[in-house]
């Protein structure tokens, strides 16, 4: 078959224009039939080519309709992505990616149970460091489950997930003030006892419904050195339920095996809003790269562990005494002034991964430079941590300066901006009562993405 397109002539009777398109058969028997189509066509093309016009503009349409929804959700996905680069703040774009779901959670509820207060108030009522130190996530998360009235239930049977309030981190060490987690698995066992003999929900499902929180250096584990944490490993009866904790990494680690939520350390907001009151009007940023805390002038080897990896030592060694580096080894009761003065706070890792210098550098608008090799950040999902962070392996410590430098010289106002966002900043501090958007808000979020665990949910939907 072969199409010829020819300009018809002119009919000054109609005053007509169009074209008049001969369909060329190789074979002439079939001529008739090709007649009639040419006949067709003749009275009605203009219908015809009407009708593909239109369908070409509507597929035009979705197709950029598409492709614009398309480019979104690859911005909203880079966050998940990991990059050995120093710098990843290359777009702006909001620091929070909220869900569909955020102001209901799906409809979830959260069952809080009433333990003995040998468990939690009674470690409260001991020392007030327990609800102020960096571990006490598991005291603010409990507060603001009871303050919250949409979330929680009192009813038991029409709960999806049970929250069991254990306060591990508060049995203070005299001898250098950190908690002592030598009677954290055996007070956890207890309560557990005290539940599954109390109420049937945690037998009829293993405990996989319900959470914990272990706030401390390697979670779950219940130990300090990350050698011991892996080798006590995680108490089997924990195994089957959901952890909240600040530790966590992007590979396999004894120490998140169960599921789990990662969530950042606590920091107290009103002193994050007393050193904001006090910071000066004009708000300038004088000292460059800034790091507070503990460095060894050479690391000790405590049972064959060293302190940082030697991280720490080896920023001090390279940059110790330099113009644009403040580093100090002693500790300042008003060091986040110092964090408020500062461009790009440094968060070498400790003995764990995770520091409270990465809350409290990002809430107080210095760029945290997060140097511990496969950390996991909290809220990964819904917190654009490449926006507003930057990340240096260990082994590139000794190239810190250019990678700084590079920073300033290209995309720092962008971080800088993004650091900004009030949402980011509520994002890793915990409020009582809870706030839309707060730590303890986003850690709901996370839950009510795992109610495949809820027992009363599969029930529903297995009549």
């Amino acid at each position: 078959m072969s199409l010829d397109i020819k300009r018809p002539i002119s009919n000054k009777t109609k005053k007509k224009t169009g074209f008049i398109v001969n369909m060329q058969q190789l074979n002439h028997n079939n001529r008739g039939g090709n007649n009639l189509f040419i006949v067709f066509f003749r009275h009605y093309y203009k219908w015809i080519l009407w009708f593909f016009l239109s369908l070409y503009f509507f597929t035009s349409y979705f197709a950029r309709d598409q492709s614009t929804t398309t480019t979104t959700t690859s911005l909203i996905s880079n966050h998940k992505t990991s990059s050995s680069l120093p710098s990843h703040a290359l777009f702006e774009s909001s620091a929070i990616v909220k869900p569909a779901h955020a102001s209901i959670f799906s409809g979830m509820k959260i069952y809080v149970y009433d333990l003995p207060a040998r468990f939690n108030a009674d470690w409260v009522t001991s020392s007030d460091r327990c609800a102020s130190h960096l571990f006490a996530a598991e005291v603010a998360i409990h507060r603001a489950l009871l303050s919250d009235s949409n979330v929680r239930t009192l009813d038991p049977e029409e709960a999806d997930f049970f929250f069991v309030p254990v306060y591990v981190s508060c049995n203070f060490s005299t001898a250098n003030g950190f908690p002592s987690l030598s009677h954290a698995r055996s007070l956890i066992s207890s309560a557990v006892d005290f539940i599954s003999e109390s109420y049937p929900f945690w037998n009829r499902t293993r405990g996989s419904d319900h959470v914990f929180v272990a706030s401390h250096d390697f979670g779950a584990c219940f130990h300090a050195m990350e050698d011991m944490a892996i080798e006590e490993g995680i108490p089997e009866f924990m195994k089957n339920s959901i952890i909240l904790q600040t530790f966590g990494v992007n590979y396999k680690h004894p120490c998140q095996e169960a599921e789990h939520v990662v969530i950042p350390p606590y920091i107290p907001p009103e002193s994050v809003q007393r050193a904001i009151d006090r910071a000066p009007a004009n708000g300038r940023r004088d000292i460059w790269a800034f790091f507070r805390g503990k460095m060894e002038v050479n690391p000790k080897n405590i049972s064959g562990r060293y302190y940082s990896k030697g991280v720490r030592t080896a920023i001090l060694k390279k940059y110790g005494g330099r113009r644009r580096f403040h580093l100090n080894r002693h500790r300042f009761a008003g060091y986040r002034s110092e964090i408020l003065r500062s461009v790009f706070c440094l968060c070498p890792l400790g003995w764990a991964p995770w520091s409270p210098r990465l809350v409290e550098s990002a809430v107080l608008g210095c760029v945290p430079v997060v140097i511990a090799d496969g950390i996991q950040l909290p809220f990964s999902e819904t917190v654009r941590w490449p926006e507003i962070s930057l990340t240096v392996a260990e082994k590139d410590v000794k190239n810190l300066r250019k990678i700084l430098e590079h920073v300033t010289a290209t995309n720092l106002s962008t971080i800088q901006r993004n650091l900004r966002e009030p949402a980011f900043k509520q994002a890793l501090l915990y409020n009582v009562p809870m706030m839309e958007g707060d730590a303890t808000w986003h850690i709901l979020d996370a839950l009510s993405r795992k109610l495949v665990r809820s027992y009363r949910r599969s029930r529903v939907f297995s009549q």
